[in-house]
């Protein structure tokens, strides 16, 4: 493929002021930025009820989701078994013991023999599982065997990571009598959960680290079982442990190395009892802490307090450094969470430059007042395939028509500002279409399904290169893995985007979701590479098409056929939700999402999700003026 010269020059971006952001009702005449608000409470589904339902999908191959209300922990001591139970009841009751991980899993081994508590190894590993059956294979009067068949749904490892998986699980498991009551006597290393039980005992956090530029936080989402009042505890010593090691690379953590907990967590005034439980507040001292210049002081309390206000752990966050205020400003007050909020994951997120769309190939923007054209080349041209604008609105990214003729390549990337002119930087037969994270430094995009490319804008000089983004690792997962397997991401890549932090990208591979970290390659040579594949919106039945951020924590997919077109999934690939499919007419072509925004372009109009005043559902409503060509197009 041939591609232009790898240097262009933009020139000087104007200082286009904010009067082009959206509030989320805009006014006349600014740009759309969509009626519909999203609610928090669409990000993972409700315990019992979300889980009842995603259990029953019109798609049986559906992913399942997985539930978040806080049931804590029982402290009044684990519950003996039932006496009498036939072996099988008995078993289902492990099933359900095994989901409180409390002193080793103490309530379960109390249904094991006294040679099988002796020999489980309850550390091997955790599999969250669908209905499992007990099925069984022969009895005696005093032993039995029986195998446990069920959907594998996620695993879970000992740092409280969770990672999507699907595929059935068979385990045999041989039951004795004791004393006259059974229990069992052998099983295979490891624990397995039920996924109702699990969800009634665990929760999901997120930790959060910086990322390399320090400019927003990076979610780490973790399933977590323990008490309120150890909540915080067992926060902020995930929080020093470090973040998942695939994502290590592509993070910061002020709380590591010479930084630790000096002392105990306390209420604010200092009590040690309840910590983090109601009112009260938090205190926290750092050793090692003084020794931080001001800005990892600044970033070592927003990852704390966004920790722990995500938690529902409640401020002020009164912070210090080896037992002096970690900064002087917040020393009477304490932090709270409206201190930090700038570089949460919904902040960095936010739409600021309104509604636009590609159509008859050209560049639109959508207002209250209709729809005008873009200004300059980009709102001009009528070549558009695809447009990608930074978070900002100054710089436009767009695949275009080359007007070249065979063989010569179709495509070109154009990069431009939003008012003047366009530069072609590369050419390809396809590319998917561009993405730009929060700093708006860099447009990313696939060529020809197998060649990442970012094109850097240097704000300083206004000059654009070319680099080739390391994909090996992808591909020598895919060469290695069996043909049947779900996992490695194989081509093509017909979708890429990257999150708003710039630290993870998603991206949509021979018809899967993938979330894999971006990191820069080492020497210091500037460029990137693309690593540590997650598979995300497992057991999907039909290809997905089209991906896109709703934030860092949370990615919305839409698929072909008409069951469940679009969904939304945490990064971690819990939690999928099916959307609402009220007013929409598959296939659903392109996705674009914001934190309250969320468009998708279907057989015949771009349309918004809106809730419903009146009765508070969800549906799917026309954006006015744009057509059936159309594409949406938000900052990113």
């Amino acid at each position: 493929m041939g591609n232009s010269p790898a240097t262009s020059r933009l020139g000087p971006i104007p200082n286009r002021r904010s009067a082009t952001a959206v509030s989320p009702r805009p006014a006349s005449g600014k740009r759309r930025g969509g009626a519909g608000l999203l609610a928090r409470a669409i990000v993972v589904l409700g315990c019992l009820v979300g889980l009842t339902a995603c259990a029953n999908l019109p798609d049986s191959s559906a992913p399942q989701a997985l539930g978040t209300l806080d049931h804590q922990p029982s402290s009044s001591g684990p519950t003996p078994p039932i006496s009498g139970r036939e072996p099988d009841q008995l078993l289902r009751d492990f099933l359900q013991a095994t989901s409180d991980p409390t002193n080793r899993h103490q309530t379960a081994r109390q249904y094991l023999s006294p040679a099988a508590n002796v020999r489980w190894d309850d550390a091997a590993g955790t599999t969250i599982v669908d209905r499992p059956d007990t099925l069984r294979e022969s009895r005696t009067s005093d032993t039995a065997t029986y195998v446990i068949r069920a959907r594998k749904i996620g695993e879970l490892a000992a740092d409280g990571a969770y990672r999507a998986s699907d595929g059935t699980l068979e385990n045999k498991v041989e039951m004795v009598k004791v004393d006259g009551e059974w229990r069992v006597d052998d099983l295979p290393a490891g624990v397995l959960i039920e996924q109702t039980a699990f969800a009634k005992s665990y929760k999901r956090y997120s930790l959060f680290f910086p990322n390399l530029a320090g400019m927003a936080m990076v979610p780490d989402l973790r399933w977590i079982s323990a008490r309120k009042d150890q909540l915080s505890q067992r926060l902020l010593g995930l929080l020093g442990e470090g973040t998942q090691q695939a994502l290590a690379s592509a993070v910061r953590n002020p709380l590591s190395g010479g930084v630790t907990l000096r002392g105990p967590i306390t209420k604010a005034n200092g009590e040690t009892d309840n910590v983090g439980v109601g009112a009260g507040g938090v205190q926290i001292d750092f050793a090692g802490a003084s020794a931080l210049d001001p800005k990892a002081k600044e970033l070592l309390a927003t990852q704390v307090v966004l920790t722990l206000a995500g938690a529902e752990i409640l401020g002020p966050y009164m912070l210090l450094a080896d037992g002096k205020p970690l900064d002087d400003r917040y020393a009477a007050t304490g932090w709270n969470r409206s201190d930090v909020e700038a570089m949460s994951p919904d902040a960095i997120a936010q739409n600021k430059a309104g509604l636009h769309a590609v159509r008859d190939g050209s560049l639109v923007a959508v207002t209250d007042s209709g729809i005008t054209a873009a200004p300059g080349f980009f709102g001009s041209t009528h070549t558009l395939q695809s447009v990608a604008l930074s978070p900002d609105g100054q710089l436009v990214a767009a695949v275009a028509n080359s007007g070249r003729p065979a063989p010569e390549p179709e495509r070109t990337l154009i990069i431009g500002t939003y008012d003047g002119q366009g530069f072609p930087v590369a050419t390809g037969g396809t590319f998917t279409r561009p993405s730009w994270p929060a700093d708006g430094t860099s447009a990313w995009a696939v060529v020809d399904g197998d060649r990442v490319i970012r094109a850097v804008h240097d704000r300083s000089t206004g000059n654009v290169s070319v680099q080739d983004v390391d994909i090996s690792e992808l591909q020598a997962a895919a060469a290695n893995s069996s043909s049947n397997s779900a996992q490695p991401p194989r081509g093509p890549i017909t979708e890429l985007r990257i999150s708003p932090s710039g630290a993870r990208a998603a991206l949509i591979a021979n018809g899967k979701v993938y979330v894999v970290v971006v990191a820069p390659q080492a020497g210091g040579s500037g460029k990137f590479s693309l690593s540590s594949p997650l598979p995300l919106a497992v057991g999907l039945s039909t290809a997905a098409v089209s991906v896109d951020w709703q934030s860092d924590e949370r990615v919305i997919v839409t698929r072909e056929g008409n069951v469940d077109p679009v969904a939304g999934v945490l990064v971690d690939g819990s939690g999928f939700q099916p959307q609402s499919t009220q007013n929409l007419t598959p296939p659903v072509r392109v996705v674009s999402v914001s934190p309250d925004h969320e468009y998708i372009a279907d057989s015949r109009a771009v349309l918004e999700l809106t809730r419903n005043p009146e009765g508070g559902e969800y549906y799917w409503r026309e954006v006015p003026g744009l057509g059936s060509n159309a594409v949406p197009v938000l900052p990113g």
